[in-house]
């Protein structure tokens, strides 16, 4: 009886632990500097303008004012027939939000039809990926 209640004690010993190791890989957080998926596809709420198409929506946790900050990296393409400009809102469900104008200014032109501008937003103070996102991408009138 003694041998059986060791025997068990075994066995629940090794199934503990390949329960930790497991659910430690789960928990995986990235590392500075790579590049990641920023949500699932059923946590992004993307409204985009018809104008737009968006090429690149990823994260990154890189340095921003001296502390490890996540980053969105951003590109949208105009595929319209005309030179545009777009507005970027990122709204977080923790009720941070980031964005700005695409190009961010306009000494150098609008973005030409079949072109592609990208830009970086930084999310101050928050250093993983965020539950739900909303994307909206406008077209800003001339």
């Amino acid at each position: 009886m003694n041998q059986s209640k060791i025997k068990f004690s075994w066995l629940l010993l090794i199934f503990a632990a390949g329960v930790l190791a497991l659910t430690g890989c789960m928990t995986v957080t990235p590392k500075p500097g790579e590049v990641f998926s920023c949500a699932k596809d059923s946590d992004l709420n993307k409204i985009i303008a018809p104008e737009a198409s968006l090429e690149n929506f990823s994260c990154v946790i890189k340095k921003w004012a001296g502390a490890n900050t996540l980053h969105f990296n951003v590109a949208v393409k105009n595929i319209s027939n005309e030179d545009q400009r777009f507005k970027v809102n990122i709204f977080l469900a923790n009720g941070k939000a980031v964005g700005g104008l695409l190009p961010r200014k306009i000494k150098k032109g609008l973005i030409k039809p079949g072109e592609t501008a990208k830009f970086t937003y930084p999310v101050q103070n928050v250093i993983a990926a965020p539950g739900k996102i909303d994307l909206i991408i406008k077209t800003m009138s001339k």
